[in-house]
């Protein structure tokens, strides 16, 4: 008699809530083990990731009550030299480093308080076997560009009186988290580059208006090229001196904590820029000090830049100590990860379909950068339990935003990035005849019912020259001409209406939170172009025109006042987000569709034509007003459906049991409306 040994269940909540997974229970248990381990070795001498990760607090540049203490690690080096406007930036022996005894690559050097002073600027000189270069400090926390030149120098930052922080702690609002998307240098309108102040000032009063309660801030990170976005980044620890001092993006976060607002940013570990002088590319004439040794997988194929190793400790202790180090010196609430699927692979990504779930266990995955990923969220949460994190991540690995405890990666939201893709695609191949309330309600709420997303109609990446935003597909050239108060466009009433109905249905079935890039939400014309070679150089397209939505005649305020009404009317929903979305109703020969979340009834009619009176869906039996439509005057529409009438449903036998009776409505084409059940 044989006896049939009973399959081992896995202990991780990941795969008990999606028995699909039980087929790859070893892979997910091992990267989860992967990640036990590697924090077990990392903190075996400090006790906590907390701790481990400070590196930011032993090297660079930090003032004592001796004078100055400077680090670098640079095992490669022979020797290193600080150079500056203190020494007329040639090598002498009072400011040369030498080798911490005991350690495996630590450079020191101790100097009186007179030998540098606050603003100085200054490099390394490095010399290695064969070589010697200049070097910005890898752990610089001021990096600043020459005028009218490409130089970069690390700059001595310590002001006699540091920065004293108004609001001491401050508790983000999920309830859901509304985001707004935002770039300082292209936050105003002048053309040219704008400031930390300048937005504090200008932009953050308006985003306060708008009702979001978290403003994601890119290129934060010094990066040399402002064209990149930020994405190629080259001194990890300083924030971007192009728009302003240290002290000015602190009262910037100091400002939106006060307003209630949280300040997260966008956080680049995915790779690194390629530039030597002013990068960590051949920092100690070693192509691999934080990246990989094999050449094939050192550059980025897509990218031009450089990718971290992240299976070497002195990359993991320079990447997690970067993490702590934007939370506790400048109160940043948390980050959205750039660049994640890039990171989860070692083809990163890149024509590759992930159409099931073999594709994400089939051995190309990273297991060092999905261990670098699970502590960095471990650390982040450990640092501040209310941080916020984010994964920008296309494929759809599960577990990417399931806690680690539980066999995921720990994220606490990954963005819904199929759902631009999704409205885009719509926008270009389908008539508006054709547009399937099944296919929009499928593609808005198909997500892992264990891990909370941001829902996006459309980011920067859709704001830039090479793509179109929503506004620019639904109106292209026509609202240059046609946006005034007093034109009757068919082409702009089209646009407006579409405009708001994609982004209410967007918002009104999030699970987690919204996110929505600056001026999109008020159909901000024209794309993003940064000043290149191409363009002479120009600003012209790098800026938001405010000037536009502020003007009473023409349409866009009308655009932004919808915007407003619906984040109010969803913020003012508690916990909207955790809400089921129970469909009442979907009608694809129709075009309507109408759900339900709470006592908020949401009714779409997408019909381009088709105006319905009288029209029934099936909702809970009560009485029903409206709060909320399109159609408003305020919001550029023509006022046919009336917020005031009181719906009563209607009984049906037929559904007696189900408890839903008819809800008898008017719905003109291309409108939507929003009722409370009273």
């Amino acid at each position: 008699m044989t006896t049939v040994k009973a399959k081992r269940k896995s202990r991780l909540k990941l795969i008990k809530n999606d028995p699909w997974l039980e087929p790859f229970a070893p892979a997910i248990e091992g990267r989860h083990q992967d990640a036990v381990n590697k924090e077990a070795e990392l903190i075996a001498a400090s006790g906590s990731l907390k701790d481990f990760a400070n590196a930011y607090e032993y090297f660079g540049l930090h003032r004592t009550a001796r004078g100055w203490v400077f680090r670098e690690y640079a095992p490669n080096a022979t020797a290193i030299y600080l150079i500056g406007d203190f020494n007329n930036w040639q090598p002498d022996e009072a400011y040369a480093l030498k080798r911490v005894k005991g350690s495996y690559g630590d450079w020191e050097i101790k100097l009186k308080a007179k030998q540098l002073k606050h603003g100085d600027f200054f490099k390394l000189l490095i010399e290695w076997p064969g070589g010697r270069g200049e070097r910005i400090p890898a752990y610089a926390t001021r990096v600043v560009q020459a005028e009218n030149s490409p130089i970069f120098s690390a700059q001595v930052w310590a002001p006699e009186t540091p920065y004293v922080w108004k609001k001491k702690s401050f508790k983000p609002n999920r309830d859901p988290l509304l985001i707004y998307e935002c770039h300082i240098g292209m936050a105003q309108e002048k053309e040219g580059i704008g400031t930390y102040e300048e937005f504090r000032l200008n932009v953050l009063p308006r985003i306060a208006a708008d009702g979001y309660n978290c403003i994601q801030i890119m290129a934060i990170q010094e990066h040399p090229y402002y064209g990149s976005f930020g994405y190629h980044v080259s001194s990890f620890y300083a924030a971007s001196s192009k728009f302003g001092t240290p002290e000015e993006l602190k009262a910037l976060i100091d400002d939106a904590h006060s307003r209630g607002i949280a300040v997260i940013m966008d956080i680049v570990h995915s790779h690194a820029v390629k530039n030597e002088v002013e990068g960590l590319g051949r920092l100690d004439g070693t192509a691999d000090l934080y990246f990989h040794s094999d050449p094939g997988r050192r550059e980025h194929p897509a990218w031009d830049s450089l990718c971290f190793d992240y299976g070497k400790n002195p990359t993991l202790y320079f990447l997690l100590s970067n993490c702590r180090y934007w939370l506790e010196e400048y109160h940043f609430d948390g980050f959205r990860f750039d660049g994640v699927t890039s990171m989860l692979y070692y083809s990163h990504g890149l024509g590759q379909a992930f159409g099931s779930y073999d594709d994400y266990y089939n051995g190309s995955q990273d297991a060092d950068a999905i261990a670098y990923l699970t502590l960095a969220n471990k650390l982040i949460h450990e640092v501040n339990r209310n941080a916020i994190t984010i994964a920008e991540e296309m494929s759809g690995m599960p577990g990417l935003a399931v806690p680690f405890k539980d066999g995921g990666i720990g994220f606490d939201y990954r963005m819904a990035m199929g759902i631009p893709d999704y409205w885009i695609k719509t926008l270009k191949e389908k008539k508006d005849e054709d547009w399937h309330p099944t296919s929009i309600f499928w593609e808005l709420t198909n997500r892992r019912s264990d891990e909370k997303t941001i829902s996006y109609v459309e980011s920067h990446d859709q704001a830039l020259v090479g793509d179109k935003t929503v506004i620019f597909r639904l109106m292209d050239a026509d609202m240059y001409w046609h946006m005034s108060r007093e034109d009757d466009s068919p082409v702009i009433a089209r646009g407006m209406a579409l405009h708001k109905m994609i982004r209410l249905v967007t918002l009104a079935t999030i699970n987690g939170g919204y996110l929505n890039f600056m001026g999109n939400e008020w159909g901000h014309p024209e794309w993003i172009d940064f000043p290149r070679e191409g363009n002479g150089w120009s600003y012209k397209y790098a800026r938001r025109q405010w000037d536009l939505v502020n003007a009473d005649y023409l349409k866009y305020f009308m655009l932004n006042n919808f915007d407003n009404a619906m984040i109010h009317l969803v913020s003012a929903q508690k916990r909207f987000e955790l809400e089921p979305v129970v469909k009442l109703w979907e009608k694809d020969s129709d075009q309507v569709l109408a759900f339900m979340r709470g006592d908020l009834v949401f009714v779409f009619n997408f019909s381009p034509t088709q105006a319905y009176d009288g029209y029934g869906i099936l909702a809970p039996a009560g009485e029903y007003v409206g709060v909320l439509s399109t159609d408003q005057p305020e919001f550029g529409g023509y006022d046919n459906i009336d917020l005031q009438t009181h719906h009563l449903t209607q009984f049906d036998a037929l559904y007696e049991q189900a408890d839903r009776e008819w809800l008898k409505l008017y719905l003109p084409p291309r409108t939507a409306m929003v009722l409370r059940k009273l």
